[in-house]
């Protein structure tokens, strides 16, 4: 069955002074938007793909129309290349302490001049996949007060991930919709090394539960693929915007 789209997804740029580039938004907004609603706010790294491949704008229509989820706008942001993805979300990457306080401290702001969203932690959600979950729970860790919802579809995880969450001190903040495949074990990375994401993923996850923060953790019957993102997308989105 085709499903047209009932909402409208809207170009935006920032001119990052943090990543001295324009950065292009793709911003999309229901098909009941009014500026007399206050909405929740997700901001997916990989917009194209979460867009594309993970059918997100479509989705969130059905979902709204529903009732599954609340009134939310959804900032999707694309990256340039393969090489640009790795440089702004790895945590070795060059720009990711640049793309970590982009997302903070310029997104934020100016999606809040344009619209009326909840300014509370609990109110905006990061999303991702891969890396772009990766970078997006790291956001959440050095900003909980800005970002306290996460949803991490298969991170990547290494020891600096763990260490950030290690020193993490404010547990009672955030909320992790956490998911990884059971067959993640040979992953292909970008930096073309085969890593094991499974066993690294259950440690961050049981971490995280020894420090108090507030997990939905599921391990699904797949691998590293966006067929089974955009298969879990849906809970993931009931599960932190109900």
């Amino acid at each position: 069955m085709f499903v047209t789209l009932k909402g409208k997804i809207i170009d935006d740029y920032i001119d990052s002074r943090f990543l001295q580039e324009k950065i292009h938004l793709k911003v999309y907004l229901p098909g009941n938007f009014s500026t007399l609603y206050t909405y929740q706010l997700v901001i997916a790294q990989d917009g194209d793909d979460y867009l594309q491949k993970g059918k997100l704008a479509t989705l969130t229509d059905v979902l709204l129309e529903e009732k599954q989820i609340q009134n939310c706008i959804v900032v999707m942001i694309p990256y340039h290349s393969i090489e640009d993805r790795y440089n702004k979300y790895s945590p070795n990457g060059s720009k990711n302490k640049e793309y970590i306080r982009f997302l903070a401290e310029e997104v934020i702001p100016h999606i809040e001049r344009k619209y009326h969203t909840f300014e509370l932690a609990n109110g905006r959600t990061l999303l991702g996949d891969s890396l772009a979950a990766t970078v997006s729970i790291h956001a959440a860790l050095e900003y909980p007060h800005t970002f306290g919802q996460v949803i991490a579809q298969s991170p990547y995880i290494d020891q600096k991930t763990l260490d950030a969450l290690s020193s993490f001190t404010k547990p009672e903040l955030l909320r992790f919709y956490h998911t990884i495949g059971i067959h993640e074990t040979e992953v292909v990375t970008t930096k073309g090394a085969t890593k094991d994401f499974l066993t690294p993923n259950r440690n961050f996850y049981q971490l995280a539960k020894e420090k108090g923060i507030e997990v939905m953790y599921e391990e699904f019957n797949g691998d590293h693929t966006w067929t089974y993102w955009q298969q879990d997308l849906g809970k993931a989105l009931i599960s932190m915007l109900k």
